[in-house]
């Protein structure tokens, strides 16, 4: 979808004159690669990378997915119609890329925007890293977990218990607390309250005695009674016994087990007294460091996922560990209820592993302190929709949290931090020329900047001279991401001055996932990198302008997915109704940043809607056209109503478009060209059928030829950028034939005969508008026939009347209230005629009347007398015999020989009108009775009397 959306808008700015560049990359790091490598040697952990394989031919296999990948993605960009520079391509893995990604960081870290920390941090135990908070957003899902109410006893106060309460404890009172993650109880090691919360103690019918909140007393099973009432921070520094004694397996536990004060404790679900397993929770363990002075964390699980050495559950999986617990904690007597709960939980967007709130140490970018800049540089950009700039994405800006950038993997850009292994001095390299500076030995001219061989290389410390080990981390590849600005020109190293004067980009497009991706990430960088002017400007974002498509969905509404197999093959698609199809169904279905739902049927509309009337739009001319008219030598004033209608309707249909592109309104901007291909093909060709086949005079075929030629590749130049393929076929039919014009003619957009026509319709400049040809009386006049004429049409539809019986009148009420009063005087009256004999023509009448006396809007005279009896089996007749040439293949030129069986009556009509028959049907004689000597028969009925007829080619 992104991708017809970046190769829409390219090539209209492209034809509107603009210098585009079409250079595509490709993100060659990160874990899908890794994971595809990893299949194809076999293994599935992290653990054996380092093991078993070695990160060296680890890496080698990464490299070579992504060369093996390549082609293929190349290929499905331009099966869809991008055009790009595809020789050319940056790829994030070469060494150009990632010294630029290193410069980057090193401006970062000059600025004091990046610190180590050990916290609490979203982490995939299958990858073995940890993962940004906004790529956590990326994967939640909802699942099914036990809801989990379990029971803490609270320790009796001693004289030594820090706590005011005054009263005596029964040894059978405990905490009510409430979980999710049985797996996390092991590493307990505090309750949390809401100080402001009312709760209560209550004694139910078995003597036990709970404490919660007093708004979730619902939760309870049994009748009860409640014997005390509290505050929250009355029951701060309580004591309770640990549900599990992991102390006694090493794990030291000293300041845990008692009640902290917390503000993000709720009382709308659970209990309001929270379970705090500080290695498993942010903000369980934010909470620990603030209340408890030099706490010990129990860390119960390992960094693959599975329960520890001595812990329950051990060497299992925590998910599969979840079991174990819960039966323990039954047959201990200290679960009090367990149910299930449909809940939303956090997946690795790469693998689909679940996440874990693990401590680890990282690397972040101090992304909070540059809240404010992030909200005032997104002011300065376009959002397509607007909604997404003050909404989904500015709310996000507006609580920014501090980006983890390192990634405990192997295949990525390697960070340039070095440590002195001597004093321990940190320090970060933004270029190789630095690295080479401090080196205690030459670095290779072709070295490869990813690990082991970046690993290889020492410097020496600039504090003490000691040597230099580099940290083990990669980037997050979304750091790379968003470097691209920069990186993809090798920047500051070579094409400084292109960089610097395009920055910002004018457009980017993704999906809607990237408000908190890719778009985040060049955002941030941009933001963090022009807090000074060091030649990109200051204050400045990453992009100006950026539209933003939705989710593609199956047409029930979900997503697409292997497991489901809910979607066609792409290949499938582009072979049943071309890439066209497909782009402008992704253009058009659905308003920008909603989502799609998605099926082969929407696709074949489109096809059906657009791309087919297109196709046979280019037949008719090709097959009707008078193609030896070179100079059509006509005013704008003397072309049919039909033809006038059409230049209004071609360039009003441009003015919209261009303004709708020029706002990045796509989807409006397609619509509004499938209402022109509609109005071409089922209204102004259909109407101007007879012009084209039996014209009155060379003059109107001539002008009607000019006319269709003309707005036939005028709209194809207009849908030139959506779809590319049908309107370079149309282009490229018409243009060897093109109409030359004098400079009088140029506003109704015929190219003069001197002027050089381009190899390409996307060489070509967008189309210009001639507000003088937008007649809006007309526009509003053809708009109110039309509707005028379906009324007409329903009212024939009621009384069971086709279309080709002829029929009296039609009336008409109010005709001055109408767009149809407003012509009146000169060339109005004129196309006023026009427009009535174009409507008695539609609906098949003799004549239009007006009457403000008739009851309803309109009035069809339904009475069918003998004569207009006769003249609708005439046109039956024809019709017929017109279907019968179509099925004999014939051409609309072709001579024909024709034998008629009928009655007497039908032979009659036949008789009377030979000479009009003859030359409608292009037939040499009309013979009556059978012959076996035909190459196409039928036999049929009209009004209910029998006839058959022969067709034979002369």
């Amino acid at each position: 979808m992104a991708t017809t959306i970046k190769d829409v808008v390219t090539r209209f700015f492209s034809m509107k004159g603009y210098k585009v560049e079409r250079r595509v990359g490709w993100d060659c790091h990160g874990l899908p690669v890794e994971k595809y490598a990893e299949e194809k040697l076999g293994i599935k952990t992290k653990k054996e990378i380092e093991e078993k394989i070695g990160i060296e031919k680890f890496n080698k296999a990464c490299h070579d997915a992504v060369l093996e990948t390549k082609p293929i993605f190349e290929k499905a960009l331009q099966r869809i119609g991008r055009w790009a520079d595809y020789k050319n391509a940056y790829l994030t893995l070469d060494n150009s890329y990632i010294e630029s990604v290193w410069w980057v960081f090193k401006n970062l870290w000059d600025l004091d925007l990046v610190y180590k920390d050990f916290r609490v941090t979203p982490y995939c135990p299958s990858c073995g890293t940890p993962l940004s908070n906004f790529e956590v957003n990326q994967g939640y899902r909802d699942v099914e977990d036990a809801s989990l109410f379990i029971k803490f006893k609270i320790q009796q106060p001693t004289a030594y218990t820090p706590h005011s309460l005054s009263y005596a404890l029964n040894p059978n009172t405990y905490f009510l607390a409430w979980t999710t993650t049985a797996w996390t109880l092991p590493a307990n090691t505090a309750l949390a309250v809401g100080p402001k919360f009312n709760y209560v103690k209550v004694k139910l019918e078995n003597g036990e005695e709970y404490i919660l909140a007093e708004s979730r007393l619902s939760i309870l099973n049994e009748s009860h009674k409640i014997i005390e009432k509290y505050k929250g921070k009355d029951l701060v520094g309580l004591r309770y016994e640990p549900l599990f004694k992991i102390h006694d397996v090493g794990y030291k536990t000293r300041g845990a087990y008692q009640v902290l004060p917390a503000d993000f404790v709720s009382i709308e679900d659970g209990t309001g007294v929270v379970h705090i397993a500080p290695a498993f929770g942010e903000d369980d363990f934010n909470l620990i460091k603030a209340e408890i002075s030099s706490p010990e964390i129990p860390i119960t699980v390992d960094e693959e996922g599975k329960m520890k050495k001595g812990i329950i559950g051990e060497g299992m999986f925590v998910k599969d560990a979840d079991k174990e617990i819960i039966d323990d904690l039954k047959n201990r007597n200290l679960l009090y209820k367990s149910e299930k709960i449909f809940h939303t939980y956090p997946f690795c967007w790469r693998c689909e592993s679940p996440l874990l709130y693990y401590p680890i140490k990282s690397w972040y970018i101090r992304v909070s302190s540059l809240r404010d800049k992030l909200v005032k540089n997104n002011k300065k950009i376009n959002w397509a929709p607007k909604h997404l700039k003050e909404g989904r994405f500015g709310k996000w800006l507006a609580e920014a949290k501090d980006w983890a950038v390192s990634r405990n993997r192997f295949w990525g850009a390697p960070m340039p931090i070095w440590q002195c292994k001597k004093c321990g001095n940190v320090d970060a390299f933004g270029s190789l020329k630095e690295l080479k500076k401090f080196s205690t030995k030459p670095i290779p001219e072709n070295i490869d900047l990813h690990r082991p061989q970046i690993d290889k290389i020492k410097l020496r410390c600039g504090k003490c001279n000691g040597e230099m080990e580099r940290v083990p981390y990669v980037f997050d590849c979304w750091f790379e991401s968003g470097a691209m600005p920069y990186a993809q020109w090798h920047y500051p190293f070579e094409r400084k001055d292109l960089v610097e004067k395009t920055f910002p980009a004018d457009f980017i497009a993704e999906g809607l996932d990237q408000t908190r991706g890719w778009f985040y990430t060049l955002h941030v960088l941009a933001t963090a990198l022009t807090l000074k002017d060091i030649g990109l400007g200051k204050d400045k974002p990453a992009f100006k302008n950026v539209v933003v498509n939705g989710l593609i969905l199956d047409e029930f509404g979900r997503k697409l997915s292997k497991k489901l197999r809910n979607y066609p093959e792409p290949d499938l698609i582009f072979e049943q109704y071309g890439a066209d199809s497909l782009r402008l169904f992704l253009i058009s279905s659905t308003a920008m940043g909603e989502d799609y739902r998605f099926s082969d049927k929407s696709v074949k509309e489109i096809y059906q809607k657009v791309i087919a009337k297109l196709v046979n739009s280019l037949k008719f001319y090709e097959l009707y056209a008078d193609k030896k008219v070179k100079d059509p030598r006509f005013k704008i004033q003397d072309l049919s109503v039909l033809d006038k209608w059409i230049f209004a309707r071609l360039n009003e249909t441009n003015q919209n478009v261009t303004k709708a592109m020029e706002n990045y309104q796509l989807t409006e901007a397609s619509r509004f060209l499938i209402d022109l291909v509609d109005d071409l093909s089922n209204w102004y060709i259909r109407r101007s059928r007879k012009r084209f086949q039996k014209p009155e005079s060379k003059k109107d075929l001539a002008n009607a030829s000019a006319t269709l030629k003309i707005v036939l590749i005028k709209t194809a130049k207009l849908l030139a950028p959506f779809t590319p393929f049908i309107s370079e076929a149309i282009y490229s039919e018409l243009s060897a034939q093109y109409i030359g014009h004098s400079a009088r003619y140029k506003s109704l957009g015929i190219q003069d005969p001197r002027s050089k026509i381009q190899d390409s319709i996307h060489l070509e400049d967008w189309p210009k508008v001639d507000k003088k040809l937008i007649n809006k009386d007309l526009l509003e006049a053809m708009k109110e026939l039309r509707n005028t004429a379906a009324l007409a049409l329903a009212k024939r539809a009621e009384a069971k009347i086709k279309v080709r019986q002829p029929l009296a009148s039609l009336k008409i009420k109010n005709p001055r209230s109408s767009p149809f009063g407003t012509l009146r005087g000169g060339q109005k009256s004129k196309i006023k005629e026009g427009l009535l004999n174009i409507l008695a023509d539609e609906i098949n009448v003799k004549e239009i009347l007006f009457d403000s006396k008739i009851k309803d809007e309109i009035e069809l005279d339904t009475k069918i007398t003998s004569e207009l009896e006769i003249e609708g089996m005439k046109r039956e007749i024809i019709r017929t015999i017109q279907d019968l040439r179509q099925e004999a293949s014939y051409k609309p030129k072709d001579s024909v020989r024709l034998w008629v069986e009928a009655s007497s009556r039908i032979k009659k009509i036949i008789s009377d009108n030979l000479i009009e028959l003859k030359r409608e049907l292009c037939a040499k004689e009309i013979l009556f009775g059978k012959t076996a000597k035909f190459d196409a028969e039928i036999n049929t009925q009209i009004n209910s009397e029998k006839i058959w007829i022969g067709v034979k080619k002369i």
